[in-house]
């Protein structure tokens, strides 16, 4: 039975990681933390942040509002402009974003003025990686691959902006997964905590959720998250998630992340490791493999995407 008797260590409510204007701040100075980070900001009009890479790579991500002004400047004083256009919000369908390598120092703000709107909610996804000779560089929401994975009460859409042969980055590995109201997704439960080439990588993940009821008349939408480890490697997460909620994945099989049958559910991955390979190879909880083979004979959930997509 689970108790969620690890939920103290890697589960963080929303506010609890806040720290120098950052609304989360995730990295290696968490215990038992080490390749993956996190950061996210709210910018009034007029307000900028900065945040100096040295030894990781960044994912710029706009979550609601824009346009976003992302400046980044390199190690030898050369400055570039990587603006970003956002959107309404997560549910809205794909963000354009940044990548900025290390060493690279980026400045991030929202404009003031006619036009600027309210603000904006940013994420910055970062992993650890050494010199790269890769140059920052944007992708357009238009070049967002979304992807409808699963099937029946399985359904979710996933947006992959940030994984291998889509985002040309070093070991980052990100994407965003929205899971309709009643959905399951990360399921079957599956894990990549063990370098064995070509079966299964090593990675860290992080998990930011964001949820929306889907009727005015609710309130407090929440989400669930399961994390589950073997005998060797135990871990024991079982979380109830609100919108900037961190779950923490070190190790260990982790799904189902379950949306509520009266809100949406969005969560924000951002995965590296140790190997030598930037890939996501998986492996399934044997016990819950079979899901796999019976989504042939399923339909996708109509509701999906939730967003039309771009022209």
């Amino acid at each position: 039975m689970s108790l969620g008797n690890d939920n103290s260590t890697w589960c963080h409510p929303a506010g609890t990681l806040a720290a120098d204007g950052w609304d989360c701040v995730i990295g290696d100075s968490l215990v038992g933390w080490a390749h993956t980070g996190l950061r996210t900001a709210t910018l009034a009009p007029g307000q900028s942040i900065e945040l100096a890479l040295d030894g990781h790579e960044a994912v710029i991500v706009p979550l609601s509002g824009g346009p976003v002004a992302v400046a980044v400047t390199g190690p030898d004083g050369v400055a570039l402009s990587l603006d970003l256009t956002g959107r309404g919000g997560v549910f809205d369908g794909p963000t354009d974003v940044a990548y900025a390598p290390p060493g690279w120092l980026l400045h991030l703000s929202a404009p003031e003025g006619q036009g600027a709107g309210p603000g904006v909610r940013v994420a910055v996804c970062l992993a650890s990686t050494g010199p790269t000779d890769i140059q920052p560089h944007r992708l357009s929401a238009q070049q967002v691959p979304v992807e409808l994975r699963g099937a029946g009460i399985a359904s979710r859409e996933v947006r992959n902006f940030g994984v291998p042969g889509v985002l040309d980055a070093g070991r980052i590995i990100a994407c965003e997964v929205i899971t309709p109201a009643g959905n399951w997704s990360s399921w079957p439960p599956h894990k990549h905590d063990t370098e064995r080439p070509g079966i299964e990588a090593e990675l860290e993940e992080i998990y930011w959720f964001e949820t929306r009821t889907i009727d005015a008349r609710g309130a407090d939408p929440v989400g669930y998250q399961r994390v589950y480890g073997t005998d060797e490697r135990p871990i024991d997460v079982l979380a109830e998630v609100r919108t900037g909620d961190v779950v923490l994945v070190p190790h260990g099989w982790h799904g189902p992340a379950v949306a509520a049958p009266d809100a949406d559910l969005y969560y924000l991955n951002v995965m590296a490791g140790p190997g030598p390979a930037r890939a996501w190879l998986i492996c399934d909880d044997p016990a819950h493999a079979w899901v796999r083979e019976t989504w042939p004979e399923l339909a996708t959930d109509p509701r999906l995407p939730l967003a039309p997509p771009l022209p």
